[in-house]
């Protein structure tokens, strides 16, 4: 028992050994740089080099956010998974995992959110409508919305370890729906176009040239994009973290307090007697 315990100690201290010379403030400023000039050559690429689809035009154009930004989703609620199953098993079991899990949420939800919304946005020349009740649509509206009861679920406990326990467990039932998502459209009829890179298991782009280059652009500019606002939002975490541990504190040292006061007031009112 003291052995696993002494692991789990050595394997926490071994994490915020690399957080420290990782996450720096000067690593962060130059991931942000990064991030940003990465996003602006895709909308360069993607409005200016590739040329629109010969049947939708320059609505097309939009593939080249959207794509990457769905599988952003899909990656940010990975890393909330595995972060959460680390998080459950004992040997790793570390409140930074809780934290990682909860960051990567935040983001994928909000990812996801912008999936639909560019979804929309280019569905609406193309099919006529904004929205249409076809399972690729769905889905990730639902995916969207079982991620946002896994961060009701953490503002609702207010215990870190009961709440890290299950969100954790929120997390991992939530991500069974992002095969669903990714596979609606093989297993049911629908609007939504089949995969542009991907099929039937294996790289098979529908698309060539500039257009192949934008979207592999964007792939790599949003994981860079990901991979900063993650980095934040965890060091931002981290801080929260510490203020409602000050705030608890607080409360428990003037509950005290009170409790003293009432005391010797009920002393002297004894004395008097």
């Amino acid at each position: 028992m003291s052995d696993s315990k002494g692991s789990t100690a050595g394997d926490g201290a071994s994490v915020a050994a690399i957080e420290s010379r990782l996450l720096t403030e000067g690593n962060l400023r130059a991931l942000g740089v990064v991030a940003v000039l990465g996003l602006a050559v895709l909308a360069f690429l993607g409005l200016s080099v590739a040329p629109p689809d010969r049947y939708q035009g320059d609505a097309q154009r939009l593939m080249y956010v959207h794509v990457p930004t769905a599988l952003m989703g899909f990656t940010a609620f990975a890393v909330t998974t595995a972060a959460s199953g680390l998080y459950l098993w004992r040997r790793t079991r570390n409140p930074r995992w809780d934290r990682l899990a909860a960051s990567s949420a935040e983001l994928g939800v909000v990812f996801t959110a912008l999936t639909l919304g560019l979804g929309m946005l280019w569905g609406k020349p193309v099919w006529g409508e904004f929205w249409t009740w076809h399972a690729r649509l769905v889905t990730t509206a639902v995916l969207l919305f079982l991620y946002l009861g896994y961060l009701a679920l953490r503002r609702m406990i207010a215990d870190p370890g009961t709440r890290a326990r299950r969100s954790a467990l929120a997390a991992i039932v939530a991500f069974a729906d992002v095969p669903v998502v990714y596979f609606s459209v093989d297993w049911w009829r629908s609007l939504h176009q089949k995969g542009t890179l991907v099929n039937g298991g294996r790289f098979d782009p529908q698309i060539h040239g500039t257009m192949l280059l934008a979207l592999m652009w964007g792939f790599g500019a949003m994981g860079v994009a990901y991979a900063y606002l993650l980095a934040r939002r965890f060091l931002l975490a981290a801080m929260e973290e510490g203020i409602e541990e000050r705030m608890l504190d607080a409360a428990i040292a003037e509950r005290l307090a009170e409790a003293e006061l009432e005391q010797a007031a009920a002393f002297k009112a004894t004395e008097v007697v």
